[in-house]
């Protein structure tokens, strides 16, 4: 064989050789707590679908549920370590970043449309950039969570209907002086009892969002579901820092722009879940029950003041005063 031909070989070898490596630079580490048929791993999956497109296939990212790479405030801390990239995090960022607090205050926000604006306004960015100075990790987009209600075996409209209702909360202490100021007997109970405690009469009420009392089958066990919304919250699509500055100016943007794609599929799924989720409820039997929310609201604003940290104490005092 020719001189110039072997050369043209070897250079050509040398080029199919290095494709795979070219094709593929990076690939991204995101671990979360939910399981694979939620919106929050479906946009997960749209995240890395999106951003392989725009990077041309340079930048893959491999998604781990269902606490599969650790549980939440492992991630965290395996973020700020350098051995995780991403995550799906919220207000358990407080550990760092006090502001972060702001995720999840009940009755902070009237609706959906209000806590948009919120999060994506000015205090949203403080509480962003709080969380990358505080904490290492950099929110790129925010997906909702379904609000919090209250199911029992009879129509709840107001604080006074709750006198003396035996009730399970999360072991969050904001959460049992909220409910006791309402009026009901709150106490912190496993979740995996919970089922069980309400077929029994041990409790007469829990409260969770609409996923969450369709998974769990409460529908077997509570006739009403009403609707106080007392907790709207988001949480965070995330990335370590330190992979962040990795990155080219160029695939920042590219990661900047996949978080949002994905966070607008996350919505559109969310949106279908709720109505899915309350449909399957009234299918089953359960009642769905308006009730006064500003009397709610009034009603458990002293106890959330008590209860928030006196940086973000003023900002909670202006929510509820609109």
């Amino acid at each position: 064989m020719f001189s110039w031909k072997k050369t043209l070989l070897a250079a050509t070898v040398a080029t199919l050789t290095a494709m795979p490596a070219l094709a593929q630079e990076m690939t991204l580490k995101l671990g979360h707590l939910a399981n694979e048929e939620n919106p929050w791993h479906l946009a997960a999956v749209k995240f890395g679908e999106e951003l392989s497109g725009l990077t041309d296939g340079r930048i893959a990212v491999e998604v781990f549920p269902n606490e599969s790479l650790g549980k939440e405030i492992d991630l965290i801390n395996g973020m700020q370590l350098g051995t995780v990239d991403m995550t799906i995090t919220g207000e358990s960022l407080q550990n760092w970043a006090p502001k972060a607090a702001l995720l999840a205050v009940p009755y902070a926000f009237k609706t959906i449309e209000d806590m948009d604006a919120f999060a994506s306004g000015a205090v949203g960015e403080e509480i962003k950039a709080q969380i990358v100075e505080k904490a290492q990790i950099r929110p790129i987009a925010y997906f909702a969570r379904g609000a919090r209600d209250l199911t029992s075996n009879r129509p709840i409209t107001t604080p006074a209907d709750l006198q003396g209702l035996k009730m399970r909360v999360p072991n969050v202490p904001l959460f049992v002086d909220v409910w006791k100021a309402l009026g009901a007997n709150p106490g912190p109970m496993a979740f995996s009892e919970v089922f069980t405690s309400l077929q029994n009469g041990t409790i007469e009420s829990q409260e969770n969002p609409l996923a969450l009392i369709r998974s769990a089958s409460f529908y077997e066990v509570q006739s009403h579901v009403n609707l106080t919304d007392h907790v709207r919250s988001w949480i965070y699509l995330t990335i370590a820092e330190s992979t962040w500055n990795k990155l080219s100016a160029e695939d920042q943007a590219a990661v900047t722009e996949a978080a949002s794609r994905a966070q607008a599929y996350e919505r559109d799924l969310f949106n279908k879940s709720l109505a899915d989720d309350r449909a399957f409820l009234e299918s089953k039997g359960m009642t769905f029950v308006e009730v006064d929310a500003a009397a709610f609201q009034a009603a458990a604003k002293d106890a959330v003041l008590a209860n928030v940290n006196d940086e973000i104490k003023p900002i909670v005092e202006q929510l509820f005063s609109q």
